[in-house]
């Protein structure tokens, strides 16, 4: 044989594993997924662009409020908030749901077996009587879908993604988890702080209306001037229920935050405190970092690729399909003839689906795909957008709270240095009751005012720390399931109630 008879031969000898190889591995069908480039500003609007931007700390940042009953609360919330335990519920279905994908790129295999004892009818000519017999069978029967096209590749590819996205809403989850339990802390304190305030204002007023009852017993003061008095400390002691209202309020749902019942935290909170005070100002880093840190833009990200794979599981039903089949059995009428050459039969062959005609159905899932990857497209978009609209008015918000809270300091001294002259004046009677009352009323309102700008600045400072990502980066144990089932297996039924 010449050479040039060898190539062809040697080419196709190579051709064919190639080609078995291809058919073995199939290929796909469908967009592959790229990650999506937005444009996002080259800084938040409050930085020069000259201005190096510092990395935004989010690690941990509820620590800088410095408060150790909020790090407590925290972290008892993680441990015990339901919406935490649901998420991480989703996250095992997606783990499970993967793997349940995962399963369809390999072979099933399945074995039977089955004993009879069978009579046959006498013959109508009476020659032959009834006969009684045993028949024995085993079996095995296996399956394998090639994937030619790739159908269950991206079903296990769409599982992946989903399995993302479970986890990035965990941490989202857990994101608005800490940011509420900080807020309500945060508003709790204020409550017992305002309350505090009304009640140290209303018992000075009272002191003010009983100095004004001794001037009217003197001849001094009138008994409208007492009548004054003792209106204006009574309309200060009448916002006590109303803040100890928004107080419960506040306890309640720190609570039920918490995994307990509402009022399970008051006696633990009842002792007041002062409103948590955060270090300031804050590093927010850049604007792409949002792309990063912030877990409901990742997890937009991840549904859009989980629906961007659905397409190609669409489109590839489309297309033939082949599966290999076989099975091997033994029958015999003695259970020791089992096995023997004789009773054994097997067959083994490929199965080939070809869709002919379905009024345009295949065609219109792919449709139906695409348009659900556009919506989810579209919400990945604007999930970025919100978040970079959050840190801009958070920013400005806590920016602009800062600047007025220094007014309202400035303010509340000048209101105190103002009541604490007129009420000098007013027992050395050179100056009227009128102005004493109106000096308080103002003392009042400046003092709860500043202290509900404190709160605000918290607040603030909670919101700009939630908007940038920072959250919880801590190990969470989700393979743990909330109920353990015991006694499972196989067993005899019995009523249940």
């Amino acid at each position: 044989m010449t050479g040039f008879e060898r190539g062809p031969r040697t080419a196709k000898g190579l051709l064919l594993p190639a080609f078995a190889a291809v058919l073995l591995s199939g290929c796909v069908v469908g967009p592959d997924y790229r990650t999506p480039l937005l444009a996002v500003p080259a800084t938040w609007s409050d930085r020069k662009a000259t201005k190096p931007a510092r990395p935004a700390e989010l690690s941990k940042w509820w620590l800088k409020l410095r408060d150790p009953e909020l790090n407590a609360l925290i972290e008892e919330a993680v441990a015990g908030n339901l919406d935490v335990a649901t998420a991480k519920a989703k996250i095992r279905e997606a783990r499970a749901s993967y793997r349940q994908s995962a399963g369809t790129l390999f072979p099933s295999a399945d074995g039977s077996a089955s004993a009879t004892r069978n009579k046959t009818a006498a013959t109508t000519s009476g020659a032959a009587g009834s006969e009684t017999y045993d028949q024995y069978q085993a079996g095995f029967d296996a399956s394998w879908e090639l994937d030619l096209f790739g159908a269950n590749r991206r079903s296990v590819e769409a599982a992946r993604y989903g399995l993302d996205a479970s986890e990035e809403s965990l941490r989202s989850t857990l994101l608005t988890l800490i940011g509420d339990v900080a807020s309500n802390y945060v508003q709790a304190r204020g409550y017992q702080t305002r309350i505090a305030l009304a009640r140290r204002s209303a018992a000075s007023q009272r002191q003010t209306a009983e100095l004004t009852r001794t001037m009217a017993l003197a001849g001094t003061a009138t008994a409208a001037d007492v009548a004054k008095a003792m209106g204006q400390a009574s309309s200060t002691e009448a916002d006590v229920p109303t803040l100890e209202a928004g107080y419960a309020e506040a306890m309640h749902r720190l609570s039920v935050l918490t995994g307990r019942p509402p009022a399970a935290l008051v006696i633990r909170l009842k002792r007041p405190a002062s409103i948590p005070t955060p270090r300031l100002p804050i590093p927010t880093g850049i604007p792409a970092d949002i792309l990063l840190t912030r877990p409901d833009v990742r997890m937009a990200e991840r549904q859009y690729a989980q629906y961007t794979a659905k397409i190609g599981q669409a489109e590839a039903a489309r297309y033939p399909s082949i599966s290999l089949t076989g099975d091997i059995s033994t029958t015999a009428l003695k259970l020791g003839d089992l096995g023997r050459n004789s009773t054994i039969g097997w067959s083994f062959g490929p199965t080939v689906s070809v869709p002919l005609f379905n009024a345009g159905q295949l065609q219109a899932a792919v449709d139906v795909a695409k348009a659900q990857r556009d919506q989810y497209f579209i919400a990945y978009k604007a999930a970025v957008l919100t978040a970079l609209e959050d840190v801009e008015n958070a920013t400005v918000s806590l920016s602009q709270e800062r600047i007025r809270n220094g007014k309202l300091a400035s303010s509340a001294k000048s209101y105190g240095d103002a009541a604490r002259l007129e009420r000098t004046l007013y027992k050395a009677g050179e100056a009227n009751l009128l102005d004493v009352l109106d000096a308080e009323r103002s003392l009042y309102s400046a003092e709860d005012t500043l202290l509900q700008s404190r709160v605000s600045i918290a607040t603030d400072y909670i919101a700009l720390n939630k908007a940038l990502g920072g959250g919880w980066d801590g190990t969470i144990d989700s393979a743990r399931p909330e109920i353990v089932d015991v006694s499972a297996g196989p067993r005899l039924a019995s009523s249940t109630r």
